[in-house]
Order: structure tokens, then sequence, then C-alpha cells
């Protein structure tokens, strides 16, 4: 019988529903705090600058961790390095809740350290075990993450207001998949580490001064910048709109739920064609329309919601097929892959909180429409340096 519960616990299916479990922790237990943050602000005193601190220093720690990912993966084997980042996830949800300013920003940094963790070998571990079938994990891969999202987001607002520890206990729903996934994953602690059986003998490409490696990084990166940016305060900016808490906290999810499933559609289309330019334009075009109308229609936010996610999970899907498209060896694809991530999260990080400040300034959002917008354009110009069929 233990024989048996071994070997089904070994399974490839059972190593697919632990990829689904994790990846449904790679976004929401950050993005789902945007929805509580003002319950937060007035528990703390915080300004909008220190609140933003809470979705923009997590960022700082993605890109940190995303170049110790692969080496610490290499000492201790993929399935061992995520279950470490699970065991931060858990430890870091719980501390958070803590009633006390350092609790709440180091349980939600640690959070994030398990979640950069994830972001790099995740795909990895798809790769190794399921190098047939990498589109469509991903595709899940990619899904789960914005549907988990979207349902903490939503649910953000009743956590809230119907529970007695008010924020804490929205902050705290999402330990119940934490708990489950970093169960469901033990059995996979006690494989040893995966070897690399293909590396590459070739000498890396001097990334760091090639132009098509930086504007494959600064495509990501501006959409990262935005994405993070909406993320952090689209739900203050609609109740400063006139929509109540709850109806922003839906448009916030809406906006995660849509940026998944435009990576399902245009996953697929992107690899029949060798040049991307197009794809780059469709991808940026609901950008724009979605900034020029929180802006001048401000009404019309839930289409503007869900514009904001088709166009900046459309840019995501297109930045990570770049890594693979842009290169002609699997050394190159993790290389660039790295420098993309951490230079990304690196802008990001300056997002939330600059754009808080501008808000304490200014006591508008109109400053940070206009400040995506020109973000916009910039990815643009170097969204269509980066769509052209070249190689690095």
């Amino acid at each position: 019988m233990t024989q048996r519960r071994k070997s089904f616990f070994r399974r490839p299916e059972w190593l697919i529903i632990g990829i689904i479990c994790i990846a449904a922790n790679l976004r929401a237990p950050v993005t789902g705090v945007a929805p509580v943050i003002e319950s937060i602000q007035h528990s703390f005193s915080l300004t909008a600058a220190q609140a933003g601190l809470l979705t923009s220093s997590p960022l700082l720690v993605f890109a940190l961790f995303s170049l110790v990912a692969a080496p610490l993966a290499r000492l201790i084997g993929l399935e061992r390095a995520l279950f470490l980042a699970l065991s931060a996830m858990v430890v870091g949800v719980f501390w958070r809740v803590y009633p006390s300013i350092f609790s709440l920003y180091a349980g939600n940094n640690l959070i994030a350290v398990g979640i950069a963790l994830g972001n790099v070998l995740v795909p990895s571990l798809i790769k190794a075990y399921f190098p047939q079938r990498i589109a469509f994990l991903t595709a899940i891969y990619s899904l789960m993450m914005g549907l988990s999202a979207a349902i903490v987001s939503a649910l953000a607002i009743p956590l809230t207001e119907y529970t007695p520890w008010g924020w804490r206990t929205s902050l705290l729903s999402v330990a119940i998949m934490i708990v489950v996934s970093w169960v469901v994953w033990l059995p996979q602690i006690h494989k040893s580490p995966r070897r690399r059986k293909n590396r590459s003998d070739q000498p890396r490409t001097a990334l760091w001064r090639n132009p098509i490696a930086w504007q494959v990084t600064f495509f990501l990166g501006c959409n990262s910048l935005f994405y993070y940016i909406f993320v952090s305060w689209l739900p203050s900016l609609l109740t400063t709109l006139g929509f109540s808490a709850s109806a922003a906290a839906n448009m916030h999810g809406l906006m995660q739920l849509a940026s998944a499933v435009a990576g399902l559609l245009i996953l697929p289309v992107v690899r029949h064609f060798s040049d991307q330019r197009p794809a780059v334009i469709c991808a940026v075009i609901p950008i724009f329309i979605s900034l020029l109308g929180l802006w001048w229609l401000p009404g019309l936010a839930l289409l503007w919601s869900l514009f904001v996610g088709l166009g900046s999970g459309a840019v995501f899907v297109l930045a990570l097929s770049f890594f693979g498209m842009r290169v002609t060896t699997t050394s190159q694809e993790a290389s660039l892959a790295g420098m993309a991530q951490f230079v990304g999260y690196l802008l990001a990080a300056t997002g939330p909180s600059l754009m808080g400040a501008f808000y304490d300034w200014t006591q508008s959002w109109v400053p940070m429409l206009i400040f995506c917008l020109v973000v916009a354009c910039i990815m643009l110009t170097f969204g269509l340096s980066a769509g052209r069929n070249v190689k690095i």
C-alpha cells in the first residue's frame, strides 16, 4: 500500500497538479493587496507613497531573487528549490497579518521571495519534464495565475467588510491555496536533482551590450511598469471616480483575468509568423485606448479595465515569446530571460510608489495616466524593434 502511494504521488499527473497549484500563488498574494490598500493605509496612517511600497518592494525582491533562482536550483534541484519557495510563502502569508507595520512589510516581501523563485523555476520545470507539452502547460499556468488573482481581488472587499479581522482576513485568504500547494508539493522533495543533459558549449553572447537584448528587455520592462502601476492603484482610482469599493475590486479582478485570457489568444498566433511587429501594434493599442478612456470617459471604467488587462497580457506573452525567438541557443535564452526579468522588475518597482507620490502632491490620478501614456509610447517603440525577425 505504501509503495503504491509513493508511485502515485510521483506520477506525471501529480506533478502537473503541483505545477497548477504553484501557478495559482504566483500573482494573487501580491496583487490581492491593492483592493484593500486604503484600509491598510487607515490602519497604519500611511501616506499613498508609503502604501505604494507594499506593491513596489516585492518587485525589488522579484528582481533580486530572479538572479538567485537558477543557481539555487542547480545546487539543490528544481523540486526542492520550489519547496523552499512555497515554504517562504507559507511563513510570509501568516507573518504579514500580525499587527505591526514591520510584520506587514516583512511578511509581504517574504511572500515575494517565494513568488520570485516560482516565476523563474516553474517554466524550467515544465521544460525539463514535459518538453512536448510546453505550450499547453504554459497556457494553463498563465490562465491559473490570472484566474486566482481575479478571484482574490473579487473576494477582497466582502472579506474585509463582513469578517471580524477586516483587511487581514482578505490577505489571509490566499493562505488556503498556499498551504494546499505546499502539501501537494511535498512528495517532490524526495526526487534527486535533475541534471541538464544538453548544455551548450558555445560561448554566451554578451547580452548586456547587445541592442536586441535591450529592446526585448525594455519591451517587457515598460509593460511590467505599466501593469504594476495599475495593479497597485486601479481600485483607488476607481473609488475616487465614484465607484464602490466592491465594484472597484471586481474591476481589478476583471483586469487580471483579461490579462490571462489575452495570453491564451495571442500565443498560438504569434508562432506562425516570423515578424511580430503587427502583433506588437495590436497588443499595445488596447493600452492606449484604456488610458485615454479612463481620462476622458471614466464612466465606462469597466470596459477600460478590461482593455488594460487585454493589452498588458498580450504584451507580456509577446515579450516571453521573444526570449526564444530572438536567440540561437538555450543558454542565450536563459540569460536573456534573467536579464529581462531583473531589469524589468527593477523598472516596475519604481512605479507604485512614484504614482502614490504623484497623487499625494496633486490629489489627482491624471498625472498617472499621462505618465502611463508616455510609458506606452516607449513600450511601442522598443516592441517594434524587438518584433523584427532578427537573432542575437
